[in-house]
């Protein structure tokens, strides 16, 4: 893996830069900002993250490891590539993309060019956990918050005539759109965000319990 580059500066265009490595001349995609502190002709330094595809090889550059720590967790969200993690770093600061994860913010996200509002509630969703801001309680604490509440909500939906695999399934469907609500853990906001979300409301879910009688 190449952790970093450091070499002079050979060129500085609006997406890459090109580092000679005493001879050889690396391309990195970067920020702008991260662009904005090279300078042809002086030394400079990136760290950077290889991507692997079957038909190329390219790596993206970041002025510091935390930005390179969140695009690499960017990347494990469902339909987000290089091109698009990288573009959520040119738009916002690594803190305040862990400031908009773990308080479920979509909109943080949405300011990026080619994020809609389904994409960002998933961006929160699947990184929930994964990014807290420094000085938080570790993420695990997120995870811990999940288990308390979920069997609570999935037996809710068992009790009115759902199976746990289809109550388990519209539940992270119904928070995907609004995963501000798991974030505060309140089993009946939950209950009533899914049942929301699947276009129930409590009088029918009341008359399907009754059926069941």
């Amino acid at each position: 893996m190449i952790s970093f580059l450091r070499g002079t500066v050979a060129h500085v265009g609006l997406s890459t830069a090109v580092i000679d490595l005493n001879g050889a001349g690396m391309s990195v995609y970067a920020t702008p900002q991260t662009l904005s502190r090279l300078h042809v002709g002086e030394e400079g330094k990136v760290f950077t993250s290889l991507i692997v595809r079957e038909e190329s090889m390219t790596l993206f550059g970041f002025a510091d490891d935390d930005e390179r720590e969140v695009f690499e967790v960017l990347l494990s969200v469902s339909g987000v590539g290089p091109r698009l993690a990288l573009a959520v770093l040119a738009v916002h600061e690594p803190e305040a993309i862990r400031v908009a994860a773990h308080t479920g913010d979509n909109k943080t996200f949405t300011k990026v060019p080619g994020i809609g509002p389904k994409v960002a509630g998933r961006i929160v969703l699947e990184l929930a956990g994964k990014l807290v801001p420094h000085g938080t309680a570790p993420a695990a604490a997120t995870t811990a918050a999940e288990a308390s509440w979920k069997p609570q909500v999935v037996a809710a939906m068992t009790s009115l005539g759902w199976s746990e695999k289809d109550a388990s399934s519209s539940i992270d469907k119904a928070l995907a759109d609004e995963p501000e609500v798991s974030f505060r853990g309140n089993v009946p906001e939950i209950l009533r965000t899914t049942l929301r979300w699947l276009g129930q409301d409590g009088a029918r879910a009341g008359n399907r319990v009754g059926s069941r009688g």
